[in-house]
């Protein structure tokens, strides 16, 4: 009986785990084609089969956490459930009205407008998760929109916690409207959010799935999350703000099995196939400089050193990947 139902992972030779049996060749149009002629066939010849990104066996890609459904659910139980005690022991109605108003100021202006970058990722991680080649990069993908989804709830969470400690709000009890138009207004016109609007914007309509995947994984996301994680979170623990680095603690968490995953997937595109270097490479310089600006333009806020910092999280992560010599301090690798 096993044999007759997982004929497709005799080759393994050994009893099938449930990542093997959940995540193998669930995709069956990319070898047989679609069962009928639809337009949308017509889009996946162009910016699946037909990216620059290729590789003859995507199956051969395993998430090295080997993360199934139930795994994932399991897994974010645990860190929700570290994030609610975090926040139940701060639920004193005390915490926030104690930290420095200067710093409420600064904070509720960076996660008002934050939602919107972080919305963006979503949608493009469930873009790159819709076009993939392969079941695997598909379920790695969605559930890495999963966690951004988790990220905009935390964020808000956050926002909603610093609303209520105004003193504006506290004195009227009534939140005004403009807390959340002023980051819709700070997203869309502020010019320190500009770079980043454009960077996120320019990828929302990037439909290559190859090359959405490498400017996302290899370039927007290991800035953005140092930024909005690791320096954040120093930011929130020099204010005194512990409550909200520990929060942060656990969503980069979340992104740093964003980054394992994607590395390996890289591992296979490289080994597969030696031409998808110079692909990814070419693919990094171009969309390298818009995310230097990106965070860049962050630096008064988070300080003069703040991009040199991203900048060598960035580079460390292509070393990693495999796309970065050490040696050479830069540039990706031959």
């Amino acid at each position: 009986m096993t044999q007759r139902t997982y004929w497709h992972l005799s080759e393994l030779g050994k009893r099938p785990t449930d990542y093997d049996i959940t995540s193998t060749k669930l995709l069956y149009y990319v070898e047989r084609g679609l069962e009928i002629d639809a337009p949308i066939g017509a889009w996946y010849r162009t910016h699946q089969a037909g990216s620059e990104l290729a590789c003859h066996d995507w199956e051969r890609f395993r998430d090295p956490r080997e993360t199934t459904y139930s795994k994932y659910v399991d897994l974010q139980r645990t860190k929700e459930a570290f994030v609610d005690g975090v926040l139940a022991a701060a639920e004193d109605r005390e915490h926030v009205p104690r930290l420095a108003p200067a710093w409420r100021t600064a904070l509720a202006s960076l996660i008002s407008p934050l939602r919107y970058p972080v919305h963006g990722l979503q949608m493009i991680a469930a873009y790159v998760g819709h076009m993939a080649p392969s079941g695997r990069v598909v379920i790695a993908a969605m559930l890495q929109a999963a966690d951004e989804a988790r990220r905009i709830e935390r964020l808000a969470y956050r926002l909603r916690e610093l609303q209520l400690a105004d003193p504006d709000v506290l004195e009227s009890g009534t939140v005004p409207p403009s807390w959340g138009a002023a980051g819709r207004a700070r997203w869309e016109r502020d010019p320190m959010w500009q770079p980043l609007r454009e960077l996120i914007e320019r990828l929302l309509v990037t439909y290559d799935w190859g090359e959405a995947l490498v400017a996302l994984t290899c370039v927007v996301k290991p800035r953005f999350d140092a930024l909005f994680t690791t320096e954040l979170a120093e930011l929130s623990r020099g204010a005194g703000d512990d409550v909200f680095a520990n929060v942060l603690f656990s969503l980069g968490e979340d992104a740093r099995w964003h980054r394992i995953w994607s590395a390996a997937l890289i591992e296979v595109a490289l080994a597969d196939r030696p031409a998808n270097r110079a692909v990814i490479a070419a693919w990094i310089a171009r969309w390298t400089p818009l995310a230097v600006r990106a965070i860049a333009s962050f630096a008064p806020v988070f300080g003069a050193e703040m991009p040199v910092a991203v900048e060598a999280a960035a580079e460390a992560w292509l070393v990693a990947a495999g796309l970065a010599d050490p040696e050479r301090g830069g540039g990706t690798a031959r």
